[in-house]
């Protein structure tokens, strides 16, 4: 079969080593969350946070999120696994795709207050920085269902049609939503719609944050608002199995009833907290100040202490305050009591290497 102006659909959807099978969507998934972490340190690290937090949280969030959402989607469309001719073990087939996102953000995010309340970290302080990437995170885990053949839409003759195979690998494919449309049909690219959304999302969220300086879980709020009011339109256009309420798919009244809430929230917080606060702990400690310093230090002595008993740390565009234990011996080389991450550690070790081998020197003078 020829397909003119049409998106083709991959038949490849992973590799084996051995008794060993990646999955595309898996691939897709990890992606997701690779650049979700990236930008989420990166804003979290510019308001003074701690990237050893970060990967703390993340450790708790991304397995509960990952469950959640297989959770969701089991609940929320039983057939396959538990009516008639249902498999109840194809459940646990996480790779043949299913990942329902309300029940992942439910109980990633449960299980990052958790942590976060331990962190001593004010959690919607870390919920704005982290509200970006989780967004971009779906817009890039969506192409394991290109992948997958699946969750595509209705029918449609736009010249951006997806292409689907009847035939896959030989086989039946299980995805194909009915045996009297025609091989060819082109079908609406609904993974690619919210794609695109979800990138352009995140963009939107970060310019929000910065122009109308968003505070107290506001960025968070103004997400669920964002995904939701898209999720709408592309579940409608969706085909494939789902329950339904009053001739409306799940999908559907879940994010209608979500946005409410977010909408709700992101009002009321706004007039409880109009002002940006820029502690991000519980305890009251500041992050990193409004005003950035206009570049790195040029000076090679030891690093000015503050009047608070602090010492400033440089990582990159952004200076860290950290309580500073001196060093028994000599008085020199201070140390901090917190570790502050990979980026941070780095930063550390290039200039303390100067003063040790001065140290050195010394010593064989003497």
């Amino acid at each position: 079969m020829t397909y003119q102006a049409a998106i083709p659909s991959p038949t490849w959807q992973g590799f084996s080593f051995g008794p060993l099978t990646i999955h595309a969507y898996a691939l897709c998934i990890i992606a997701g969350i690779f650049v979700a972490l990236w930008l989420t340190n990166r804003r979290w690290t510019a308001r003074g946070g701690d990237s050893d937090d970060l990967w703390t949280i993340a450790m708790w969030a991304i397995p509960a999120g990952i469950i959640g959402g297989r959770l969701y989607h089991v609940f929320s469309t039983p057939d396959p696994y538990f009516g008639p001719g249902g498999n109840p073990v194809a459940a646990l087939y996480i790779w043949n795709g299913g990942l329902g996102i309300w029940g992942a953000v439910a109980l990633g995010v449960l299980a990052a207050y958790f942590a976060a309340r331990r962190l001593d970290i004010r959690f919607g302080a870390f919920l704005d920085a982290a509200a970006p990437g989780l967004l971009l995170a779906q817009g890039i885990g969506r192409w394991g269902n290109w992948f997958n053949q699946e969750l595509f839409g209705a029918p449609t003759r736009l010249p951006w049609g997806l292409q689907i195979d009847r035939v896959l690998n030989g086989r039946p494919n299980p995805n194909w939503p009915d045996p009297a449309i025609p091989e060819g049909t082109l079908f609406h690219p609904t993974f690619l719609y919210e794609s695109v959304w979800n990138i352009l999302g995140a963009l939107l969220l970060i310019w929000l944050g910065r122009r109308f300086r968003l505070d107290h879980g506001q960025v968070f709020f103004a997400y669920i608002c964002y995904y939701t009011l898209g999720r709408v339109w592309i579940e409608a256009l969706r085909i494939d199995t789902a329950e339904h309420i009053l001739g409306l798919r799940l999908n559907v009244w879940t994010s209608i009833l979500v946005f409410v809430l977010g909408a709700v929230l992101l009002a009321v917080s706004r007039l409880r907290h109009p002002d940006f606060n820029p502690d991000i702990t519980l305890s009251g400690s500041s992050g990193a100040p409004d005003t950035q310093p206009s570049g790195p230090s040029t000076e090679t002595s030891a690093l000015p202490l503050q009047a608070d008993g602090g010492q400033e740390i440089g990582f990159g565009p952004v200076t860290h305050t950290l309580p500073v234990i001196a060093d028994p011996e000599t008085a020199e080389l201070p140390v901090s009591g917190r570790s502050f991450g990979y980026f941070g550690a780095v930063t550390s070790t290039i200039s303390i290497i100067p003063q040790v081998r001065k140290r050195e020197d010394e010593q064989r003078e003497s």
